[in-house]
């Protein structure tokens, strides 16, 4: 019997009493079902492969047929998460395996996969940009290991030499290779016992490691991630099983009341006690519990942290939007999305100010800030590797918030990140966000200390277009209540305007009676923060990440009114002058007016297929002959485009253009003050 089928093969016999607390968990489960087979997230509005996975996990531990098999077998075969080039670059593997594992579950073949997973005759490659050594993540490469043996493939010399090089002296395992001197990972050493099995060698716990496992144990009776765990050392359920199916704990009964604690009145379980339910962790404490012999508890406790203030009004703060180009089309951006507080990315000397210059002379009702990513930061975690994109973060203007520790030669141990990095941004009445991590051990570390210590302020969903870090990596939904949810816009352009999707699509919300910083810091506190994505990657239906009922119901409420009158208009029109910092085409003398019509654009800010088309444009009335100038890179790719032409005099009052909206077939006419 292979590990996760010793691990979830139930006999029907066991829990035979008839209790409250089957009917709640299966009810709590159903909750979850959604249209077209598959099983969703708590809060969330389209199934996932991975809460699907724990489901039906759970109703192998309940002993009990799952409901509309063949619709569910339907769903996990289509249900891969993420773009199939997502199984080339940086493969996430642990999701075929979780295709194939279900599927094997419901009787169903999985040999659809075979010539894929046949193919996966050693350890993937890494990006060493994502982690310095370019050591792959050990939980997904187990997890290939294991689709190999699901399906009846032999291991190669170079899997056995790969899982051998991450075994500790004392048996536990951990993402980098054991020469290193540091220590085992329970979740991790749970991984490398399976995979010892997958390839046919002695996988059972020595009294050593069985030790080392025990010793993981808080007084509170939960399990962390080794003995005398720092940073995160905290228990949780996911820890706390992986102990379990290692060793038996030395107190049981303490262990039993702490599993017990983690149900909620739903009848589910949450990671840890007092937190939201979610499928993963009612998996991990139903199956403990059952190999420890006792039942769930379900308790009368809600699962809710936050409630919508009183009164609160709903704005909106874009965290990492363009920091560069042209700071009056940011600005007309701002205004037309009402983007309340607009996080300027990397922006140079002088573009927030610049920006804030114009929007007061506007009367623009929106603030701009600093959201930096550093790029080239390497923090490190003893055994679990050093990363990059843990430095993002957002800061106030005006105020020194520390310099970056971007190095690209040297790693930071955490520690040293946190206390000088996280310090300094803190101390200035900045945050630090959490941007991603495909290592779900060092996430769930960093994750729990940032509960604890406000190390991390939340945690990014949608990504620039790009993905939704809730479905590439859902592990995070175990943080729903307890880390703010947001957005990152993670501009990657030269000019705002070609950022326009984006700020369309998605944004991050909060409550508060005002739109200043320290009203948006405050909600980050008390939860009153959640994002929202509305673009192509949805099919422009509403998506929501993050935040309580009451908060939710605040958010739809305003969205629902309002979004359809967010919108950008089918131009920008400009007047340049000569000494405009940051301004693409200012002329030399004189003035010029610079139109941008809307296209749609690319996830890396190029412009492409055409919204708009100018029809005219005119000072004061008089026709402006205007050019159109078109920028491409080495490649040949549109990186700018616009339609220029000089003013003709100085005492110019307005300019008007008048664009056609190819996506209506209507004209609109653009106007704009020339001596603004």
């Amino acid at each position: 019997m292979t590990r996760r089928e010793a691990i979830l093969s139930l006999p029907a016999s066991f829990w035979t009493s008839a209790g409250n607390w089957r009917t709640a968990v299966r009810r709590y489960l159903e909750s979850l079902a959604r249209p077209g087979g598959g099983y969703a997230f708590d809060g969330e509005h389209d199934a996932h492969l991975t809460a699907t996975y724990f489901v039906v996990a759970c109703y192998r531990v309940l002993g009990e047929d799952l409901p509309r098999k063949q619709a569910l077998a339907a769903f996990v075969r289509r249900a891969f998460p993420l773009p199939e080039r997502r199984l080339k670059e940086r493969p996430l593997r642990r999701f075929r395996f979780e295709q194939i594992q279900t599927l094997l579950w419901l009787n169903e073949s999985p040999e659809e996969f075979r010539p894929e997973v046949a193919a996966w005759t050693e350890p993937s490659r890494y990006d060493p940009y994502y982690e310095h050594a370019g050591f792959p993540v050990f939980n997904q490469e187990t997890a290939a290991l294991r689709c190999r043996s699901l399906l009846g493939l032999p291991p190669t010399d170079k899997w056995r030499e790969y899982v051998m090089s991450r075994r500790r002296a004392n048996g536990a395992f951990n993402n980098t290779p054991a020469a290193d001197g540091s220590s085992g990972h329970i979740l991790n050493t749970l991984w490398g016992l399976g995979a010892l099995r997958d390839l046919g060698m002695d996988a059972e716990p020595s009294p050593e490691l069985r030790e080392w496992v025990q010793a993981c144990q808080s007084p509170a009776g939960g399990f962390t991630w080794r003995p005398n765990a720092e940073p995160g050392g905290v228990p949780t359920a996911v820890y706390t099983w992986a102990a379990v199916e290692m060793a038996q704990p030395l107190r049981r009964e303490a262990c039993v009341r702490w599993l017990q604690s983690l149900f909620n009145s739903d009848g589910g379980g949450g990671c840890r006690p007092g937190w939201p339910s979610n499928p993963m962790s009612t998996f991990y404490a139903i199956s403990a519990l059952q190999k420890l012999g006792a039942e769930p508890a379900p308790i009368g406790r809600p699962s809710v942290r936050s409630q919508a203030p009183a009164g609160a009004r709903v704005f909106t703060v874009q965290i990492e939007a363009p920091g560069q180009g042209s700071p009056v089309e940011a600005v007309e951006m701002a205004e037309a999305l009402r983007i309340d507080l607009w996080g300027a990315k990397n922006a140079p000397a002088g573009w927030v100010e610049r920006a804030q210059e114009i929007a007061a002379r506007r009367r623009a009702a929106v603030r701009f800030f600093h959201a930096n990513e550093e790029y080239g930061t390497y923090v490190s975690l003893p055994g679990l590797g050093a990363y990059s994109h843990l430095a993002d973060l957002v800061a106030p203007p005006g105020v020194d918030f520390g310099a970056s520790m971007a190095n690209k030669e040297k790693p930071w141990p955490w520690s040293e990140f946190r206390d000088r990095r996280i310090g300094a941004l803190r101390a200035a009445g900045g945050r630090m966000i959490w941007q991603f991590n495909e290592n779900e051990e060092l996430t769930r570390i960093l994750l729990d200390e940032a509960v604890e210590t406000g190390a991390y302020a939340a945690v990014s969903t949608f990504h620039f277009g790009n993905e939704n870090f809730l479905r590439s990596q859902p592990f995070l939904t175990c943080y729903r209540e307890r880390l703010p949810f947001v957005a990152l816009q993670d501009a990657h352009t030269r000019e705002a305007w070609w950022w326009g999707d984006q700020l369309e699509g998605f944004r991050t919300v909060f409550l508060g009676r005002e739109p200043t910083w320290e009203a948006w810091l405050e909600a980050l506190e008390k939860g009153w923060v959640m994002a929202i994505c509305a673009d192509a990657r949805t099919n422009f239906e509403t998506r929501y990440a993050g935040g309580s009922a009451s908060v939710r119901q605040v958010v739809s409420e305003w969205w629902e009114k309002n979004r359809f009158s967010l919108r950008l208009p089918p131009a920008a029109v400009v007047v340049l002058s000569a000494n405009d910092p940051f301004e693409e085409a200012k002329p030399s003398e004189g003035r010029a007016v610079r139109v941008r019509l809307r296209r749609r654009n690319s996830v890396q800010g190029l412009p492409m297929e055409p919204l708009a088309e100018l029809k005219s444009a005119s000072a004061d009335g008089e026709p402006l002959r205007a050019e159109r100038v078109d920028h491409k890179d080495a490649k040949g790719r549109l990186t700018d485009s616009y339609y220029l032409a000089p003013l003709p005099r100085e005492e110019v009052r307005w300019i008007e253009a008048v664009v056609r909206d190819l996506r209506i077939q209507s004209e609109r006419k653009v106007r704009i003050p020339a001596m603004l």
